[in-house]
């Protein structure tokens, strides 16, 4: 086991991949943020918000930004190497076997210069339940500077578990990561479309100006007072995922063309927003979008 390397094993190298768009839209700030304390010795960063605001697409932002030569000459040629922790740690191993696999990998982490792990779910490191204490194996690396790192979890967890844990808490500096606003959802939505049309194998068929109003539109009929509850997401993932489902149903059809009753058909079929809020948003659809209804003659009550 002394050959095998954990970070290839159970890490993503960010900074190796091919981003088509720049991953973190209007989150300038918060990268700003993370770089001046990856830049400060023996502190670490550590992302601190709901859930669906976009934390990973910050720190992918960060490593798009490293590749591209966009940071202080200080972390240019860094590599930043996102840990699944929950393969990691894992459910079968006994803890003499999990002591082993994280002694292999904060040896290696402790040998490689200029390198960044990214542990999304911080909170899972933090002994809870009398097991393996990842965290407090981490504590030694984090205060001499030998291991850099960047955590997110969410605001509940924060302060359920990783509070707790004052020790391992003074090694890093949080960083409030806000829901964004309905402005800066649409300008995410945007920027993230050529992302979805690469993925996914279609394109919209609209010029940008009907694309946002579209955009506008989705991101309006999910604000916080008629999602679900219990769904725990938020702008920009709740829009993210009724626009990516719109894509998806032009692939069903074997169409190369997202058009506007793509879109009908994954508004009618969310589940992030509550019943009698999506019977409305229904009918506002086709009335925000009646000229564009009429020139593609498109039949609705067939749609979905």
């Amino acid at each position: 086991m002394e050959n095998v390397s954990m970070l290839e094993r159970y890490g993503e190298n960010l900074t190796q991949k091919d981003y088509i768009t720049d991953p973190a839209i209007a989150r300038d700030e918060e990268i700003k943020q993370m770089i001046l304390v990856l830049l400060t010795p023996e502190k670490s960063a550590l992302l601190v918000g709901k859930a669906g605001i976009g934390k990973t697409a910050i720190v992918e932002g960060l490593a798009y930004r490293i590749k591209n030569k966009l940071v202080p000459d200080a972390l240019k040629d860094w590599e930043i190497i996102k840990i699944n922790i929950s393969s990691f740690m894992g459910t079968t191993l006994n803890d003499n076997a999990m002591d082993n696999r994280l002694d292999i990998l904060i040896r290696e982490l402790s040998q490689k210069d200029k390198t960044i792990i990214f542990i999304d779910e911080t909170h899972l490191l933090v002994n809870r339940n009398g097991g393996i204490d990842f965290a407090n194996m981490l504590k030694a690396g984090l205060d001499r500077g030998t291991i850099k790192m960047i955590g997110a979890t969410t605001s509940e967890e924060y302060e359920q578990y990783i509070l707790r844990d004052r020790a391992f808490l003074r090694r890093f500096q949080k960083i409030d990561v806000e829901e964004a606003d309905q402005a800066t959802t649409v300008k995410i939505l945007m920027g993230t479309i050529p992302k979805l049309e690469k993925q996914i194998g279609v394109t919209i068929g609209y010029q940008p100006y009907i694309t946002e109003k579209i955009m506008a539109f989705i991101v309006e009929m999910t604000d916080e007072y008629k999602r679900v509850y219990e769904i725990s997401s938020r702008y920009p993932d709740i829009c993210l995922t009724v626009v990516a489902n719109a894509f998806t149903y032009a692939l069903y059809e074997n169409n190369k063309i997202v058009r506007l009753k793509h879109f009908y058909k994954a508004i009618c079929n969310t589940k992030s927003i509550y019943d009698d809020a999506r019977k409305k948003e229904i009918e506002r659809f086709k009335v925000v979008f009646a000229d564009m209804i009429a020139n593609e003659n498109v039949d609705l009550n067939d749609v979905a």
